[in-house]
C-alpha cells in the first residue's frame, strides 16, 4: 500500500488515536486507494449473461462464472482442460449456503473463520446448481466472500459463483496484470484487475470438518506459513517436499514453517513459484538452511533441484516422511506403527510402494507388512488408466485366462501385448491408491482418472449402504497381504448381480479389516500400541472412520492428520522432522 499516498482525509484518520483507522496500514478511500480496471457493475452484468470473468483477488487472479449456468460451467471446464475435477463455489452468505448444502455449526464456524477457506459440505438433493460443477459427487467445496470486491459482486442478483484459480492446467496461479494479459486471453471473456500488486501467490485453502476436528486438505491462504512445533531442534533445515501437491518446509529451531500449496512440481513455471516462495520465506524468517532434505525418488523435480544445491543432502523415503508428518503434528516422539497408504512412493528396492506398514521412528523405519505387489504396466500412465490396474490385479488373481471373466469393455480392449508385459513387468506396485483404481474400474465406476484420485473419490461417493461385512484376504508370514481372495469374491458378487454400491461398501470395510489384522500382528511382535495413519488414501472419510473405529476397539491409540494434509502436501513436515532427528543424533 506504500505506493498509494493517503489523501488529506485518510491521513487525518490514520494519525488520529481516537479514530478506528488509527495506524491501519491498508487505510485508503476510493480517491487515494487502489482502482479497479472496470466498474464492478460491468463485471456483474457480464457474469449474469454467462460470461467467464477473471478477477484479481488477494493471492492471485480467480476465474468466476455463474454457478447456475450449465453452459458457462462446461465452457470453463473445457477451456481450463480440467477433466472432471470439481469446482469450488463462492456463495453470497450463510443463508445461501444452507439453501444448497447441509451444514453443521462447526462447518459454519469454519466458513466464517478469518482464514475463509473452502469447506467441503454435503449437497442437498436435488443440488440445483449446474451439474458440471461436481460430476458424480455428493459434496461441494464452498466459501464465503473474503475480499471487498467479492462482497460488491454479490450486491446484485448473483448468489453463487464458480470460483477457481486463474491458471492454465498445471501452471501456478496468475498474480500480475501483465501475466493476466498474456495468459488468460483464451480462458476468459473479461478481465477485471486493479493496480495493487500481489506480493506472493496463494491459493485458497481447502478443509473439512470431520470427527470433531478441522482437517486441512490443502494448506494455503489463511493457514500458511503458520509454524508447527517439532519435538527436536534441528537448526535451520529446508525440506523440499514431494512432486505432487508440493509444499516445502523451513525450520528455525523447533519451528517448522510450511509454505503454502505450490502444486505439482512437473514444469518450469511451478519450479519458479517454488523458488520465489522459498526466497520470500527465507527473507521473512531470516533463515539460511544448512541442510536440505528431499524425497528418495531420484527423478522428482524437487529431488533434482535439491541435488543442484551446495548444502549437504538427506534423502528420505516417501512413506517414512508420511508417517513422520503425522507424528510431528501430533507431538509424538516414540516408535509407532505407521500405516502409509497412497498412490505412489519410491521404495529402496526401486519398486513403487503405496500400501505400507512401517515400524517407524524419526531416525529410521522397518517395513513390516505391505499389500501384495502387482504388475505396474505403463508407469505414470497406469496411475491415470485405472483399467490397466484392474487388468493387473485380475491377471494376478486369475492368471492368463482373466479375460474370460465378464469384465468392462475397457479392460477387455487392452491389446494382447499388454498381457505379455503383465507376465514380466518392469515394475510392480503395492499401492493402495492403485488398488482403489482397479476396483473402481472393475465395477464400471471410473476407468480413467481425469484428475488425481478421481476413481477413489467416485468409489467412496458410490457407497450408500451400511457396512455389509468384509471380503477375504490372507496375511502371509512375511507380512504380505494377499488381496486375491477379495478379487475372486468381488467377481462372484458381480456375477450374482450385486450392486456396485454394495461391493464398494464391502471393499472399504475389507481395507479397514486388513489394516486391523496387520496392526495386531505387528503389535504382537513389537509391543507397539500407537498407530499413525497417513497418505492420500486417508482423505477417504469412510475408510478413515472404519479404520479408526476398528483400531480403537482393538485397544490401539490412533493418530491422524488435521494441521497438515494426509496427502503429499504434508510430506515436507515429515522430511523436516526426520532431518532434525538425524542431525541431533549425529551431534550436528
Amino acid at each position: 500500500m506504500g505506493v498509494f499516498p493517503m489523501c488529506a482525509e485518510c491521513s487525518a484518520e490514520y494519525a488520529d488515536p481516537l479514530d478506528r483507522r488509527f495506524h491501519a496500514e491498508p487505510n485508503a478511500c476510493p480517491h487515494c486507494g487502489p482502482q479497479l480496471s472496470d466498474p464492478i457493475e460491468s463485471c456483474r452484468a457480464a457474469l449474469a449473461t454467462g460470461a467467464i470473468v477473471a478477477l484479481k483477488s488477494v493471492g492471485g487472479f480467480q476465474i468466476a462464472c455463474d454457478a447456475f449456468c450449465e453452459v458457462a460451467v462446461q465452457t470453463l471446464r473445457a477451456r481450463k482442460k480440467r477433466g472432471n475435477k470439481p469446482f469450488a463455489v463462492m456463495m453470497r452468505d450463510m443463508a445461501t449456503i444452507r439453501k444448497y448444502c447441509r451444514t453443521s455449526p462447526e462447518e459454519e464456524r469454519l466458513l466464517a473463520d478469518r482464514a475463509a477457506p473452502i469447506v467441503l459440505l454435503g449437497l442437498l438433493d436435488p443440488p440445483e446448481l449446474a451439474t458440471g460443477i461436481t460430476p458424480g459427487l455428493r459434496e461441494l467445496g464452498v466459501m464465503l466472500p473474503y475480499t471487498p470486491m467479492h462482497h460488491l459482486l454479490f450486491q446484485g442478483a448473483l448468489s453463487c459463483l464458480v470460483m477457481t484459480s486463474a491458471n492454465r492446467s498445471e501452471e501456478p496461479i496468475v498474480i500480475s496484470n501483465q501475466e493476466a494479459a498474456a495468459k488468460l486471453g483464451g480462458l476468459v471473456d473479461k478481465v477485471v484487475s486493479h493496480n495493487r500488486e500481489i506480493f506472493t501467490r496463494v491459493d485458497d485453502s481447502v478443509v473439512r470438518h470431520h470427527a470433531g476436528a478441522r482437517r486441512i486438505l490443502r494448506r494455503a491462504r489463511g493457514y500458511a506459513p503458520d509454524s508447527i512445533q517439532l519435538t527436536r531442534d534441528g537448526g535451520e533445515i529446508l525440506a523440499c517436499g514431494g512432486e505432487m501437491k508440493n509444499t516445502f518446509c523451513l525450520t528455525k529451531g523447533r519451528d517448522a514453517i510450511l509454505s503454502q500449496h505450490i502444486g505439482d512440481l512437473d514444469n518450469y513455471d511451478t519450479l519458479q513459484f517454488f523458488e520465489e516462495t522459498l526466497q520470500n520465506l527465507k527473507d521473512v524468517y531470516r533463515c539460511n538452511p544448512r541442510v536440505i532434505a528431499h524425497d528418495l525418488h531420484p527423478d522428482y523435480l524437487s529431488s533434482l533441484w535439491a541435488e543442484r544445491q551446495t548444502q549437504p543432502k538427506i534423502p528420505i523415503q516417501h512413506h517414512h516422511a508420511h508417517i513422520a508428518s503425522c507424528m510431528a503434528e501430533n507431538d509424538i516422539d516414540a516408535r509407532v506403527i505407521g500405516v502409509a497408504f497412497d498412490g505412489t512412493g519410491y521404495g529402496p528396492d526401486r519398486q513403487v510402494w503405496g500400501g505400507e506398514f512401517l515400524l517407524c521412528e524419526y531416525t529410521g523405519f522397518q517395513r513390516v507388512a505391505h499389500l501384495r505387489p502387482v504388475p505396474l504396466v505403463g508407469g505414470d500412465q497406469a496411475a491415470r488408466d485405472g483399467y490397466r490396474m484392474a487388468a493387473a490385479h485380475l491377471y494376478d488373481t486369475l492368471g492368463p485366462d482373466y479375460r474370460r471373466a465378464p469384465l468392462p469393455a475397457e479392460i477387455l480392449s487392452l491389446p494382447p501385448y499388454f498381457d505379455r508385459l503383465l507376465r514380466k513387468p518392469p515394475l510392480t506396485t503395492t499401492s493402495c491408491g492403485r488398488l482403489f483404481d482397479a476396483v473402481a474400474s472393475l465395477l464400471g465406476i471410473c476407468h480413467v482418472n481425469t484428475y488425481e484420485g478421481e476413481a477413489a473419490i467416485l468409489l467412496e461417493s458410490s457407497v450408500r449402504a451400511a457396512t455389509l461385512g468384509a471380503y477375504g484376504f490372507t496375511l502371509e508370514p512375511n507380512g504380505t497381504i494377499d488381496t486375491r481372495p477379495m478379487f475372486r469374491q468381488i467377481l462372484a458378487d458381480m456375477k450374482a448381480g450385486e450392486s456396485s454400491s454394495a461391493i464398494a461398501d464391502r471393499f472399504h470395510t475389507t481395507i479397514s479389516v486388513m489394516i486391523g489384522a496387520a496392526c495386531e500382528t505387528i503389535r504382537e511382535a513389537s509391543r507397539v500400541n500407537t498407530v499413525c495413519l497417513s497418505g492420500g488414501v486417508f482423505q477417504n472419510v469412510i475408510l478413515l472412520d472404519r479404520t479408526g473405529e476398528r483400531l480403537a476397539n482393538m485397544g490401539f491409540e490412533v493418530f491422524t492428520h488435521a494441521l497438515v494434509p494426509p496427502n503429499d502436501g504434508g510430506l515436507a513436515l515429515g522430511q523436516a522432522a526426520i532431518a532434525a532427528a538425524l542431525l541431533q543424533r549425529e551431534g550436528n
